[in-house]
């Protein structure tokens, strides 16, 4: 069987070896040509992943038709401000009962609409879609090193499908049917991570990381509840365990990112220097749309936004922060 990924970034290429590696052909689409050159003619990325020797089942192409002739499913893996145009090329390509799961993290800007949102609207049929998010850092996942994710999605027997089409002896999948909290846990955690990072870089330690942490899943659980999520997901792989890989990991280019803001290093020298998008970023900006629609705070997550995006300086926005009024440790969620 034919699996088509579309995205060779780390987790689209991690991802890939994971398919490639259970014995299924993968059309891997690549934005640019060397990348595809150089996957298809040494089995590596040049990009990505640098060191690992990628299957041969794995063939590489910069054509969405390509990637997706013959496929039975679709694996999309690339950043989140561009996923409304990527439906758009696939929606050309497949057809309209495909398979398709979705591992970008974030909200759309202009809608704030999730992942799925964005893809039933553009491909119709959003019981075929499914949204898979966990404490996955593409650099162990690679190497066969044990994980967990979680897949959820409308379709039970789409959530099953692409439940056994990536549980391996190393990676464990789990069901839900919670697309709404899985989907906004993804985004969540990529801005607590660059806070916690933002406090490794201005020398703090592992109390304010823990602090961050702890009130990152706070706002989390608050954001999930108002959206009609369920507020358990965020307990679970796809909430506390990816906010904790997230956070704490020198894997995560989020947390990274963060240390080396509070350090100097602006959004696009990163960017510049990793060949990575920093889904963090974005999202403590197209968080917002949801904040004030759902009227929901977000104290940690207005100050990213305004320290990344709003030049306001680090210190005076930690201090701000710190002197907010005191609370109840656990305050708008429904059911209290």
């Amino acid at each position: 069987m034919k699996v088509a990924v579309i995205g060779a970034g780390s987790w689209g290429t991690a991802l890939s070896q994971v398919l490639g590696a259970k014995g299924y052909n993968v059309g891997l689409w690549a934005r640019k040509p060397e990348v595809v050159r150089a996957i298809n003619e040494t089995h590596r990325n040049p990009r990505y992943l640098t060191d690992s020797v990628l299957s041969e089942n794995i063939v590489a192409t910069t054509s969405y038709a390509d990637a997706c002739n013959h496929a039975k499913a679709v694996v999309v893996v690339t950043p989140s401000n561009i996923m409304r145009q990527v439906a758009q090329q696939l929606a050309s390509c497949v057809d309209a009962y495909m398979p398709v799961v979705l591992c970008s993290k974030g909200v759309e800007a202009e809608t704030g609409c999730l992942p799925v949102q964005v893809f039933a609207e553009e491909m119709g049929s959003p019981e075929r879609f499914a949204v898979l998010s966990g404490p996955n850092h593409a650099e162990e996942v690679v190497r066969g090193i044990p994980a967990g994710t979680v897949i959820a999605g409308e379709s039970a027997e789409t959530v099953a499908f692409f439940q056994d089409l990536f549980a391996t002896e190393a990676l464990r999948t789990y069901a839900s049917d919670d697309v709404t909290g899985v989907e906004l846990c993804a985004a969540f955690k990529n801005v607590i991570a660059i806070s916690v990072g933002m406090s490794y870089g201005l020398g703090y330690g592992d109390n304010t990381a823990s602090l961050l942490l702890t009130r990152g899943l706070a706002e989390m659980s608050r954001l999930v509840s108002a959206a009609g999520g369920k507020p358990l997901t965020c307990m679970g792989l796809a909430g506390t365990g990816d906010l904790v890989a997230t956070c704490m990991s020198h894997h995560s280019r989020n947390r990274t990112f963060g240390e080396r803001f509070a350090q100097g290093t602006t959004l696009q020298q990163y960017q510049d220097e990793t060949h990575m998008v920093v889904e963090g970023a974005l999202a403590c900006k197209t968080l917002e749309t949801l904040s004030l629609a759902y009227k929901v705070e977000l104290p940690i997550t207005a100050l990213v936004r305004s320290v990344v995006w709003e030049n306001a300086p680090l210190a005076q926005a930690i201090s701000r922060l710190m002197h907010r009024p005191l609370k109840q440790e656990f305050y708008g969620m429904k059911g209290e």
